[in-house]
């Protein structure tokens, strides 16, 4: 399944999905003690699924401030945070 980059609307609940808008280009944002970005399934006006990863994601970011997964370099990050 196809995956795009979502903002972060900055006031909804961080684990529901009408709380994302999909963005048009890949986030500047990298790491802060903010959710900036999601990268979700679908593609569509708001994603389809926040997986339990993608969940585990958004904790761990809002936890250690800095994009996720964040355990091995080089790794895809799925989850962006701002200052």
């Amino acid at each position: 399944m196809a995956r795009c980059w979502y903002a972060y609307n900055g006031v909804g609940d961080i684990i529901v999905l009408a709380s994302y808008n999909l963005a048009v280009v890949k986030p500047s944002c990298i790491n802060g003690p903010r959710i900036c970005a999601i990268y979700a399934p679908n593609c569509g006006p708001v994603p389809s699924i926040l997986s339990t990863n993608m969940r585990n994601y958004i904790a761990n970011a809002e936890i250690l401030l800095v994009s996720q997964p964040d355990s091995t370099p080089g790794i895809k990050k799925y989850v962006y945070c701002k200052i």
